[in-house]
């Protein structure tokens, strides 16, 4: 993936529509929310047998919504100025620190449990 082409083409998007009037944090951090919502609702009521079946006959739908919320983060961050690289690189190492793999592996429990 070439992040710095989509957040280029992204910027072009929003700026061609003026839309920057609009993306404040508060905005685009509910429209985040919104968009994860919108992915959960794909999901809602399944049980685990269906999720696999879902996965495939919605496989469109989900798509767009991984794609909506990822096009508001990749907007929040810029418009927050948070290197989203960085920024994911970091919690990624303090994720290996508070879950390593010697107590984490095999099991679903917080880091305070393990």
């Amino acid at each position: 993936m070439d992040f710095q082409k989509i957040l280029l083409e992204l910027k072009e998007f929003n700026d061609e529509r003026d839309w920057g009037q609009f993306h404040n944090i508060k905005n685009l951090a509910s429209a985040i929310s919104v968009e994860a919502a919108e992915l959960q609702e794909i999901f809602l009521w399944k049980d685990k047998s269906e999720l696999q079946e879902t996965l495939e006959s919605k496989r469109k739908d989900i798509e767009e919504e991984v794609a909506d919320i990822f096009l508001f983060l990749t907007t929040f961050s810029y418009r927050a100025n948070i290197d989203l690289e960085s920024a994911v690189l970091k919690k990624m190492q303090k994720n290996r620190e508070k879950y390593p793999v010697e107590k984490a592996k095999g099991t679903s429990k917080k880091y305070n449990e393990l």
